[in-house]
């Protein structure tokens, strides 16, 4: 379906515009009739562009041969398929894009006037769409994924040994202390068993002058 104003490229992305699309994004638009939410995206599969929408139950699609494309590419004076999602993209973003929700179709309208950009997509039958549902929450998964893997490196305070020395920092401090206090030997203290007076050795004995007398 449509680009996302959030575009989450799949690792494949190519953005030649002379080369077939081949990245798959995704967006948030809302019903005009009942301001209703529903999620647009865009994929290739197979050489086929694919224009999708779903309120997460039901899907409307519309997909696009090499042939059909360069038809819709001239009818809207665009550049290349990368162009119309760019559009999409930029309209997602200023809330310019918005859907008309029928009995079996949908009109998705890419800008303010129904006649700029605007595809009608057929409705799925239920089996169909469970399985493009199923496909569709996948794919948003590994996009995820891939961007969570070429992100920043993720922060786990439980794994960081930062806060693991903050965590046990004070405790081997007071620990510390403890042991500090029964070891610290004052002076004169003995080294063998430190508490007790050390014992100095005898230099002799030495007499009063009054007992020889």
């Amino acid at each position: 379906m449509i680009p996302d104003h959030q575009l989450m490229p799949t690792p494949t992305q190519n953005m030649d515009v002379n080369l077939p699309l081949t990245q798959s994004s995704y967006c948030t638009v809302v019903d005009k009739k009942d301001q209703s939410k529903l999620i647009c995206f865009t994929h290739t599969t197979s050489g086929i562009f694919n224009v999708g929408l779903t309120n997460a139950s039901d899907v409307w699609s519309k997909d696009f041969t090499e042939e059909a494309l360069n038809q819709f590419r001239q009818k809207f004076a665009l550049k290349s398929t990368e162009d119309y999602i760019l559009k999409i993209r930029s309209a997602c973003g200023s809330g310019s894009v918005s859907v008309l929700v029928q009995d079996t179709s949908a009109v998705l309208y890419v800008a303010a006037s129904p006649g700029d950009l605007s595809v009608t997509l057929s409705r799925l039958k239920e089996q169909e769409a469970k399985e493009v549902l199923r496909e569709l929450l996948f794919r948003m998964a590994d996009s995820l994924t891939h961007l969570n893997n070429t992100g920043p490196a993720s922060f786990s305070p439980g794994k960081s040994p930062h806060k693991r020395n903050t965590d046990f920092e004070p405790r081997r401090q007071q620990q510390s202390g403890q042991t500090m206090a029964v070891k610290k030997r004052l002076p004169g203290d003995s080294l063998i068993n430190p508490g007790t007076k050390r014992k100095r050795q005898a230099t002799g004995v030495a007499f009063d002058d009054e007992d020889d007398q």
